[in-house]
């Protein structure tokens, strides 16, 4: 009795997906609810279960082809299937065979510039031995966990993407103290959010002799940045606006409270600061959580807060629903969630849609000021630069300050400079004299 696999419907407004990945080959074994293939939407990314347990008989849909919801895409058939099953598609073999220690691996490991094991043979042969997905592989690399150090979950010994999780939430504090004291360096900046993560698709492409110039298709999540990107400039009216803004008050305030949300479950990065004062300010000009909709403006009652998250494959923007209606600690919990989950590759359709406002980090890559793109259909997005200690004057005197730049770009269409320039000043207000009583 054989199973399709169709291709699923990952939201309502979501009328097809593309085959980014095949993590099995034809004739392989396959259990139930085990990831079977990758594909990405205009949406999300997201990792595939197979419906049956059984053999993979057929695929029928290339990697990289794009289909429409509910059309099969491969085939699971029982073991008296498999004499009959189809040759694969153009997908080559992502998980390779196992083969003795002694011999060379069927295929290099994929570039991970940033690993840990990258700089390590052994540790790569180590890590293709051990059963999983390759994106499971990728979200180890990431986190440099060793995958033979981690006991799998799943069918076989399968290393599930919650066994990564699960391992990185367990990883004893000694571990950092048994390697020796760090070197002396000077002090990074305080965080904005979780560690960024650099993009694979910076590494340079291998060149066969002779040849000057090699062509490499988009991945199905750069060519969807690249078409936003490009409608974006076509539709809104560009402005920016730079504000410098002393973050001094709130890193006291981080300071004096972080063990306590700690203990709560939560990093009191500066994020959620930033979260909280851009909500006040939203809340005072709701202009600036609107939209245009032809010769109309759409006021909205929510405020849906996007926070940009660096992933391997480019950049998403998950949305903190009703941000509005949540305190710090809420809003510290809630960022940290969604970009867990989307690092992981666990968002949904809903996760990432109905924002009103984005919040983008580029000072988590050392930027001290960006001029980011607007979201669409939204007017506005907030740059944040890096954190830094700069000399000031305060009160005719020299002092030391840690110091951000943080950059409004809006739509002039809707919003003029002084709009959005007493915006800014309200978000630097709001920074600068954040009220304990709020934390």
């Amino acid at each position: 009795m054989s199973t399709d696999v169709v291709m699923p419907q990952m939201g309502e407004s979501i009328a097809e997906g593309t085959v980014v990945r095949w993590l099995r080959k034809v004739g392989d074994e396959i259990d139930r609810d085990e990831p079977l293939f990758e594909i990405s939407t205009d949406k999300v990314d997201a990792e595939i279960p197979s419906p049956a347990a059984g053999i993979l008989t057929a695929i029928k849909v290339h990697e990289g082809e794009t289909v429409p919801i509910n059309s099969v895409v491969a085939v699971i058939g029982g073991a008296d299937d498999v004499a009959t099953a189809a040759p694969p598609a153009e997908a080559a073999p992502v998980i390779p065979a196992p083969t003795p220690p002694a011999a060379p691996p069927a295929a290099p490991a994929p570039p991970a510039p940033n690993s840990l094991a990258a700089a390590d043979p052994s540790a790569t042969a180590a890590v293709e031995r051990v059963r999983s997905s390759p994106l499971v592989r990728r979200l180890a690399r990431e986190h440099g966990v060793d995958l033979s150090q981690v006991t799998g979950s799943g069918s076989g010994g399968r290393v599930t993407k919650q066994d990564i999780l699960t391992h990185i939430d367990r990883r004893p504090a000694a571990a950092s103290s048994a390697a020796g004291p760090p070197p002396p360096s000077v002090a990074p900046a305080a965080p904005i959010g979780p560690p960024p993560v650099v993009s694979a698709e910076g590494t340079a492409p291998t060149f066969d002799a002779g040849q000057s110039s090699v062509a490499v298709p988009m991945t199905v999540m750069r060519r969807r940045i690249a078409e936003h990107m490009v409608a974006s400039r076509r539709t809104s009216a560009h402005v920016h606006s730079i504000f410098e803004v002393d973050f001094s008050r709130v890193q006291q305030l981080r300071k004096a409270h972080g063990a306590r949300y700690e203990q709560a479950g939560t990093k009191l990065t500066l994020m959620p600061f930033i979260a909280k004062a851009v909500i006040d300010a939203l809340r005072a000009m709701p202009i600036v959580n609107a939209s245009v909709d032809g010769d109309r403006v759409v006021y909205k009652r929510d405020i849906n807060l996007g926070v940009a998250v660096a992933l391997e494959s480019g950049l998403i923007v998950p949305v903190v629903k009703q941000a509005d209606e949540k305190n710090l600690l809420g809003l510290s919990r809630a960022i940290a969630d969604l970009a867990g989950r989307a690092r992981a590759r666990q968002l949904v359709p809903a996760d990432v849609q109905d924002g009103t406002f984005t919040i983008t980090n580029p000072g988590g890559f050392g930027a001290v000021f960006g001029l980011p793109i607007i979201n669409q259909p939204q007017v506005a997005i907030l740059g944040v630069g890096s954190l830094e200690k700069r000399p000031v004057v305060v009160n005719d005197a020299i002092a030391i300050r840690s110091i951000a730049y943080l950059t409004l770009g809006f739509d002039h269409r809707l919003i003029d400079g002084v709009v959005a320039d007493q915006f800014m000043g309200h978000v630097k207000r709001g920074l600068e004299q954040f009220e304990e009583s709020i934390v």
